[in-house]
């Protein structure tokens, strides 16, 4: 299965070289994408000079910053223009373990999406704030009431899909901006009838940079999730 992580970032200078040699130490065939949304820090550069060493590493430069969502899209659609397998969603700061990539890929054998799960047995989240943890934990409730799925984890970034999931669930205008947009994706998938499953992940506060969570993002994504449930009826 010819796979490719694709990595937004955004003024990630400090991360993206020890990730990306992460990835490739697992020796395990994977491609990687950089999205770059033009970081003022110099990200772009990184990788470029990354790329001398890494042949199966490409980056994918944009005019500025637009938005988690754009970012993916425009990321899912270069490797549906390739002859990818499998692609995966991964932030760049090390919240997302690479050694947790072989198992959401491996699970792609027996479903169409592989959701990298904190709320499932054997999942965790360390780092975070009991304030942030219970908007979290409060976010999933919500969503999963109110767009009544039995997922428990749909706000997390860390998902493996398969090529048919994306080109039946990404092939559509995505609406939202930001963590919604994780939300709306996995509420397709489920509408579409594919097979989600969730994989147990370690999930890790960012040790370097700067969050680019806020509160207008908490709000955008509950008040899409109601305009979901409401297309949905």
């Amino acid at each position: 299965m010819k796979s490719l992580i694709v990595v937004p970032t955004y003024n990630e200078a400090e991360n993206i070289d020890p990730l990306v040699r992460a990835i490739m130490d697992l020796n395990a065939g994977l491609s990687v994408l950089v999205v770059d949304d033009n970081s003022p820090d110099g990200t772009g550069r990184i990788v470029k000079k990354l790329q001398l060493e890494y042949t199966d590493l490409h980056l994918l430069e944009r005019a500025g910053k637009n938005g988690l969502a754009a970012a993916y899209g425009a990321g899912f659609a270069w490797a549906l223009q390739r002859d990818f397998d499998a692609v995966v969603e991964m932030d760049a700061d090390f919240s997302h373990c690479p050694a947790d990539l072989p198992r959401l890929l491996g699970a792609l054998k027996d479903a169409d999406v592989a959701i990298g799960s904190r709320y499932v047995p054997g999942g965790k989240v360390t780092g975070w704030s009991w304030d942030r943890q219970f908007i979290s934990r409060g976010g999933n409730i919500y969503a999963q009431a109110v767009l009544r799925l039995p997922y428990k984890d749909l706000t997390g970034g860390f998902t493996a899909w398969s090529r048919l999931a994306l080109e039946q669930v990404v092939v559509p205008a995505i609406q939202s901006k930001g963590y919604a947009f994780q939300v709306e994706l996995k509420n397709r998938a489920h509408r579409a009838g594919m097979k989600l499953v969730e994989v147990p992940i370690h999930f890790k506060n960012r040790i370097v940079g700067e969050s680019k969570m806020s509160g207008n993002i908490v709000w955008e994504a509950a008040l899409r999730v109601l305009q979901m449930r409401q297309s949905a009826t």
